[in-house]
C-alpha cells in the first residue's frame, strides 16, 4: 500500500458537538439549515465550502459571537447556551478574516495581554500567558510597535497571538491565509502546527484547497448551511463533482490525479510526492 501524505488522528473525546443547529439572519437569509457535526480533541479540522455556505456563521456560534435559535451545542462537555461570551471564550477562541478587525491598542504587548487582562487574570499570569503566546506566533522582535503599522502576514499572526493567550483548548481560524504569499503562509502554518501538535484543538475555515491537503487531519464540506461531506482528505478530494458544487477547486497533483485515473493512478492524491511514487510503481510494474 502507497503510504499517503495525509495526517490522520485518533479520535479521543468530543471537544464540541453540535446537533440540528439552525441560524436564519435578520432579513430571512438561512445560514444553517440542521447542521450536525463533532469536532474532537487534538484534530486539525478543515471546513471548507464556497461563500455563503454557513462556514463563520458556524464558527461564531461555537465561539458566542451568535446565538442560535434551535439546535445543541456542547463544548467541552457543557452546553453553549448557559455559557457567556467570556466563559466560551475560555474554551474556543475565535481569529477572525480580517486581523484588523480584532487590532486596537497601541503596542503588540498590549495587544495580547488585552485578552487575558480582560478575562480577569492576576497581572502576573497575563504577562505569562502573553509571553508564551507572542513566543508560539514568533513576535517577540515587533511586541512594542503598533499593531496596525505592520504588514499584513504579522496582523495575521498578532489576532492569532491575541486568542491563545486567553489559552482556549479550540482555536478557530478563518481564513488565515487570505493576502499572505507562499513564505508567510508556510511560517504562520508552522506556528499553527506546532500549537497542534502541543494538544491544542485546530479548525481552519478555509478555500484554500492546498492548505487543507498540506495540513489538515480532517475535512468538512459545506453548502448552502449543510454539511454535504465529512471525510478524511483524500476522501473529500477524491469527488471532484462535490467539490465543484461548493465552488472549490482541489490542487493541480489531484487534478491530474484525475486525468491519470484510465492509467490506474487513484484519484485521491494530494501530494506531488504520493502522484511521483506512484507514476513510479506504475512504470515498475509495466516493464
Amino acid at each position: 500500500m502507497i503510504p499517503s501524505t495525509a495526517q490522520v488522528m485518533p479520535r479521543p473525546g468530543k471537544m464540541v458537538s453540535v446537533r440540528d443547529l439552525k441560524f436564519t439572519y435578520e432579513g430571512g437569509v438561512e445560514a444553517l439549515r440542521g447542521v450536525n457535526l463533532d469536532i474532537h480533541e487534538g484534530e486539525m479540522l478543515a471546513i471548507v465550502g464556497g461563500n455563503g455556505s454557513g462556514k463563520t456563521t458556524f464558527a461564531k456560534i461555537l465561539n458566542g459571537l451568535l446565538r442560535p435559535p434551535s439546535g445543541s451545542v456542547v463544548v467541552d462537555g457543557k452546553n453553549a447556551s448557559s455559557m457567556t461570551v467570556a466563559e466560551l471564550a475560555k474554551t474556543v477562541g475565535y481569529a477572525f478574516q480580517n486581523p484588523d478587525h480584532q487590532l486596537f491598542s497601541s503596542t503588540v504587548e498590549d495587544e495580547v495581554r488585552f485578552g487575558p487582562r480582560n478575562l480577569g487574570y492576576p497581572e502576573a499570569e497575563v504577562a505569562r500567558m502573553a509571553g508564551q503566546a507572542m513566543d508560539a506566533m514568533r513576535l517577540g522582535a515587533i511586541r512594542g510597535l503598533p499593531p496596525l503599522s505592520l504588514r499584513l502576514s504579522d496582523r495575521r499572526r498578532i489576532s492569532i497571538a491575541s486568542v491563545i493567550a486567553m489559552d482556549p483548548k479550540v482555536l478557530i481560524l478563518d481564513e488565515p491565509t487570505t493576502g499572505l504569499d507562499a513564505a508567510e503562509t508556510k511560517n504562520l502554518m508552522e506556528s499553527v502546527s506546532m500549537l497542534n501538535r502541543e494538544g491544542r484543538t485546530i479548525v481552519l475555515i478555509t478555500h484554500d484547497m492546498r492548505l487543507v491537503a498540506e495540513y489538515a487531519h480532517r475535512v468538512v464540506v459545506m453548502s448552502n448551511g449543510r454539511v454535504l461531506l465529512d471525510s478524511d482528505v483524500s476522501g473529500a478530494f477524491s469527488d471532484l463533482a462535490l467539490l465543484r458544487q461548493s465552488s472549490l477547486e482541489p490542487p493541480p497533483v489531484t487534478l491530474l490525479a484525475h486525468g491519470l485515473s484510465d492509467h490506474g493512478i487513484p484519484k485521491d492524491i494530494i501530494s506531488p510526492q504520493e502522484l511521483a511514487l506512484r507514476l513510479l510503481m506504475l512504470r515498475g510494474e509495466r516493464q
